[in-house]
Order: structure tokens, then C-alpha cells, then sequence
């Protein structure tokens, strides 16, 4: 029989802590909720699920870091690490009881009295593969300005983030630094919910403020040598991959404005770069030199994907062959 703690952590979220806390109740025998010093009713909502909430000091450079003290914190042999803003499924509750041999808690109504203990009854029910892993990914379903985006580079997104208790934490600072694990790992079938990005000035602000600057000081750490010309090869390189190699065209208008996004974003990285290195200067001349060609670069691997696309999207096999040969001749 193995029991269940279901740990999350959050920082002024009252509009999505209900939500997340009502996916869970009746999958979890154990709700933990790290509250990141909120100054909104964060902390008072959890306490009509749980009794288990701590505080610590919000630190935004530390994210997932501080997810340890939560982990601490747990006292069942699994946990399943969650954040205010996604959900778990009935499907994906019913892969991880199956999966761990979890015992089915008693469907909890509303606690209203927070020193209330939530009790554990029911049958065991032991996974196959039980002893095998020591932690999962799962899939997330990325839900971005209103929409699931199923390309992009945003799905399926496998995040690992149930585990056995002492055999996962978080080791460093960077952000989207993966949870590290003391053992095999396996996968799980069914997606958590993500709902990400709801407005673009949070997308902007996340990416642009946040996320590119910590991918600066990460590619200095690895030792990045500056060059200007990846000011022109960090954005065309992102909305390349986003776009055509991830099949961004296939999210409609979500998926190029997001593409578009993301290079943005990588411009904002070597720009953050570029200020490390004290805004250093680089003559009309240096540049005149090298920028043309740059360009044509780039315009030619644009085209080899719109080609691709065109090629992937034609029905007739005649006209395929053709379109294949077009290609072929014009990129000797």
C-alpha cells in the first residue's frame, strides 16, 4: 500500500489555488501548500483542503529551489509536485493510483475546520511495475491565451514530477532546470493541465524579464563566447525550430505569434549577453561585412521549410515528386 502527498507551491494565486486544490482532494492523503509569502487569500483559501500549509520567503531567482522545503515537508512514500496553475485530470488521478499502488482516499468535501486530519480509507491497489521507477514524467497540456497548444515545442511538455519521497530535488537555480532523481524513471500516458500564458503582457514579462536574463547568465556559466551575429542567429534559429521544425503552423495564428514570441525572447537573451559585456562596440564596417550574409542565411533556411511545407502538404503524388525536385536542383 503507498500513499500519496501532493505538494504545491504558490505565490498570490487565489484565482487559481481553488481549482488546483479541488484536482486533487480526492487523490491525495496528504495536501501540502507552500505559500511564497502571498499578500493575497492564497494561504486562506488551502485551508479549506488542507492543514499542511507552510510559509517561506518568496524568492523569484530560486523557483524551483524552494520546492525542496516542500518536499521536506511531505511525509508518504510518493509526491506529486504540482503548481497553482495546473490540474490533474481524473484520467491522470486514476494512471498515478494504478500506477504506485495507491490507496483511494475518501472523497473529502470542504474542510472547514483546518485542524481537521484527512483520513485514508480504501482499497489497495498495486501498479505492475510498482518497484521498477523511482520517479515519472508526465505530459502537460499547455494552455496558452485560450488555447491548447499541441505544437509549438509546448506538448507534450513532459515534466517529472512525481516521484518517490528522498529520491528527488532540485540542484540548481536555473530556471526550467529539471527535477534530479535517484533512480530509472518511466513515463506516464495522461497530461496534467498547464493554464499558462493568459495575456500577453505576462508572456512578455515571464520570457523577457525573467526567463532571458537567468539564459544569459546560463550560457556564460557554460562559458558562451560573444559573437554579434547571434543577435541575428538566436531569433531565426528559435522561430525556426518553434515554427517549422515543431510544427508551429499547425497552432494557426497561436502558433506563429508565439514562434514570433520566443524569438524575441532570444533576442532578449543576447541582449542581456551583450550588456554583460559592457554594450561592447562593433564598427558599420564589421558589420556591413558579415550581416548580408547572415541574412542570406537566414532567408535560405526560411525557405527550405516553406518548401518542406509545401511538400508535406501536397496530396498529389505527381506534384510531390516534383516539388521534392524543385528542391533538390535549387539548393545544389
Amino acid at each position: 500500500m503507498s500513499k500519496l502527498s501532493v505538494v504545491i507551491t504558490a505565490y498570490n494565486e487565489e484565482t487559481k489555488i481553488k481549482d488546483c486544490l479541488e484536482s486533487v482532494k480526492d487523490l491525495a492523503d496528504e495536501i501540502i501548500l507552500v505559500d511564497n509569502d502571498s499578500t493575497d487569500k492564497t494561504a486562506q483559501i488551502a485551508t479549506q483542503y488542507t492543514r499542511h500549509i507552510f510559509h517561506q520567503k518568496n524568492d523569484p531567482e530560486k523557483i524551483d529551489l524552494q520546492k525542496n522545503f516542500g518536499f521536506e515537508k511531505a511525509t508518504n512514500e510518493w509526491i506529486l509536485s504540482l503548481d497553482a496553475d495546473e490540474r490533474v485530470t481524473k484520467e491522470l488521478a486514476e494512471e498515478i493510483r494504478k500506477t504506485i499502488g495507491h490507496t483511494e482516499p475518501v472523497s473529502e468535501s470542504i474542510v472547514i475546520d483546518p485542524r481537521r486530519q484527512l483520513t485514508d480509507r480504501g482499497n489497495d491497489r498495486r501498479g505492475d511495475d510498482d518497484e521498477e521507477f523511482s520517479g515519472y514524467f508526465i505530459p502537460r497540456k499547455n494552455i496558452i491565451f485560450g488555447k491548447w497548444i499541441e505544437h509549438t515545442g509546448w506538448y507534450p511538455d513532459h515534466q517529472l514530477r512525481l516521484f518517490k519521497k528522498g529520491k528527488g530535488k532540485y540542484i540548481a537555480k536555473h530556471y526550467h532546470e529539471p527535477l534530479k532523481i535517484n533512480g530509472e524513471v518511466g513515463y506516464l500516458a495522461q497530461p496534467i493541465v498547464h493554464y499558462n500564458y493568459e495575456t500577453v503582457s505576462q508572456f512578455f514579462r515571464r520570457n523577457l524579464l525573467v526567463y532571458a536574463p537567468n539564459e544569459a547568465d546560463e550560457l556564460l556559466r557554460k562559458g558562451y563566447l560573444f559573437d554579434w551575429r547571434d543577435a541575428v542567429r538566436f531569433p531565426v534559429k528559435e522561430f525556426l525550430s518553434r515554427y517549422f521544425a515543431r510544427q508551429g503552423y499547425k497552432d494557426g495564428l497561436h502558433g506563429l505569434i508565439l514562434s514570433l514570441g520566443m524569438a524575441a525572447s532570444h533576442l532578449a537573451i543576447f541582449c542581456y549577453l551583450w550588456e554583460k559585456k559592457k554594450f561592447a562596440a562593433v564598427s558599420e564596417k564589421e558589420i556591413s561585412l558579415h550581416l548580408e550574409n547572415e541574412l542570406k542565411k537566414s532567408g535560405k533556411e526560411i525557405q527550405f521549410w516553406l518548401d518542406r511545407k509545401k511538400i508535406e502538404e501536397e496530396k498529389n503524388p505527381i506534384k510531390k515528386m516534383k516539388l521534392k525536385l524543385k528542391r533538390k536542383f535549387t539548393s545544389l
